[in-house]
C-alpha cells in the first residue's frame, strides 16, 4: 500500500479538470506527484496547485509510465483511447465520460450509494452522468427503507453540462439578445439565454434521448435492479451552473412523510432543504460549489397513495462529476483496492 499516490488528470484544463485540481488540494488527497494531461494545443500551460505552478503535458502512452490513478475527464472518444494503455501501465483508471459506464465488466459507483462495488474493478471505474449521480444521492437513503418500485424524473439542466465554453456562451447569448443582436450559438444548436429545450443528444425509436436513457440505464446499474422502471425527460435550461430534478417515487406501499425527510437528513450527501412558509426550496444558485445535493419539497404525490415527490438541486461539475471521482479515489485508498490490474 502506497503512503500517498501518483495522480494524473486527464482533461486537466477542462471545468472538471479545473474543479479536480480544486478538490484535491482541498480535501488534502494524499499525492506524491501530480501530471497534468490534455491536448497538444494546451500543452505548456501552467496551472497551479497547492501554490506551485505545474506544465500541462501533452497525453501520451508513456505519460502513464509509474502513474496510480488517472482521473479522466476529456470525454468518451479520449478515454477510450488511453484506456488499454493507462490500465497496461498499472494504473486505475476512474472514468467521468460514458465509454464504460455500461460495459458489465466496470462497476459503476455512487459512493454513498454502492461503494462496494469499487472492489471489483479491472482497472476501470466509471463515473455516472451528472444527473444519475444527483438523483441517486437523493433517493437512495429512502430505497433503504421501502424499495422503489418506479421513478419518473424531470431535469432542469445548466449550461455547465456543456463544459466551459457552453457556460461562456450562455453569458454572450444573454448580451447579445439585450442588445438587441443575433445570440451566438456553438455549444448549443439554439439560444439557451431567456430560453430553455429538450436535452439536444439524439433520439431513440421510442423518442428518448441519449441522456435520457443514461439516467435510466445508469440507475438501473448502480441499484443492481435491472427491471427498475424509470422514464425521464431531460431539458437544458438557462442556469450557468447546478442541475435541479424534480422526482416522481413510486413505492410498494405509502411512504410516511415525516420519516423520508428524517431520512435524507441522517444520510451522507444530502441536505434537507425546506422553509414551507416561505415556499423556499433548492435551487440552483444555492446548490453551486456545494458538495451536497439539497433535497426538499418532498410531499405526498395527490395522485398515487403510493407515491413521493421530492425537488433536488446539485452541483453539476462538483457532486455531479468532480467530486465522485475523487470520493471514488478517496474509497479505493481507504478500503486498499488499489491492486493491479491485468494486462489487456
Amino acid at each position: 500500500m502506497f503512503d500517498s499516490y501518483n495522480v494524473a488528470i486527464l482533461g486537466a484544463t477542462g471545468a472538471v479538470g479545473s474543479e479536480l485540481l480544486q478538490l484535491l488540494e482541498e480535501r488534502s488527497f494524499p499525492i506524491k506527484s501530480l501530471k497534468l494531461l490534455a491536448s497538444a494545443r494546451s500543452a505548456g500551460r501552467q496551472v497551479i496547485f497547492k501554490g506551485e505552478a505545474i506544465t500541462v503535458e501533452a497525453v501520451s502512452k508513456e505519460a502513464f509510465d509509474g502513474v496510480d490513478i488517472v482521473l479522466a475527464s476529456a470525454g468518451g472518444a479520449i478515454s477510450k483511447r488511453w484506456a488499454k494503455d493507462i490500465v497496461n501501465a498499472g494504473a486505475l483508471m476512474i472514468d467521468n465520460s460514458s465509454a464504460f459506464r455500461m460495459d458489465d465488466t466496470v462497476p459503476l459507483v455512487v459512493p454513498e450509494v454502492n461503494p462496494e462495488a469499487a472492489a471489483a474493478h479491472q482497472g476501470i471505474i466509471a463515473n455516472p452522468n451528472c444527473t444519475t449521480i444527483l438523483m441517486s444521492v437523493a433517493i437512495w437513503p429512502l430505497h433503504q427503507i421501502q424499495a422503489i418500485r418506479r421513478i419518473v424524473v424531470a431535469t432542469y439542466q445548466s449550461a455547465s453540462g456543456a463544459g466551459a465554453r457552453a457556460m461562456e456562451e450562455v453569458k454572450q447569448q444573454a448580451k447579445a439578445i439585450l442588445a438587441g443582436d443575433t445570440p451566438p450559438t456553438e455549444s448549443f444548436p439554439y439560444p439557451l439565454a431567456f430560453n430553455l429545450f429538450p436535452h439536444n443528444t439524439p433520439l431513440n425509436e421510442q423518442g428518448y434521448c441519449e441522456e435520457e436513457m443514461k439516467m435510466v440505464n445508469e440507475t438501473r446499474k448502480i441499484f443492481s435492479m435491472p427491471e427498475l422502471r424509470v422514464s425521464a425527460t431531460c431539458i437544458r435550461v438557462p442556469v450557468l451552473r447546478a442541475h435541479s430534478e424534480a422526482v416522481n417515487l413510486e413505492f410498494e406501499q405509502p411512504f410516511d412523510l415525516e420519516r423520508a425527510r428524517k431520512a435524507i437528513q441522517s444520510s451522507s450527501g444530502v441536505k434537507l432543504v425546506e422553509d414551507w412558509q416561505a415556499n423556499y426550496f433548492p435551487m440552483p444558485i444555492d446548490a453551486s460549489g456545494v458538495d451536497d445535493v439539497l433535497v426538499g419539497r418532498i410531499r405526498q404525490d395527490i395522485s398515487n397513495p403510493q407515491g413521493l415527490e421530492l425537488w433536488l438541486s446539485g452541483d453539476q461539475i462538483r457532486k455531479g462529476a468532480a467530486l465522485n471521482a475523487v470520493q471514488i479515489a478517496e474509497l479505493v485508498v481507504a478500503k486498499q483496492w488499489m491492486r493491479s490490474p491485468v494486462v489487456v
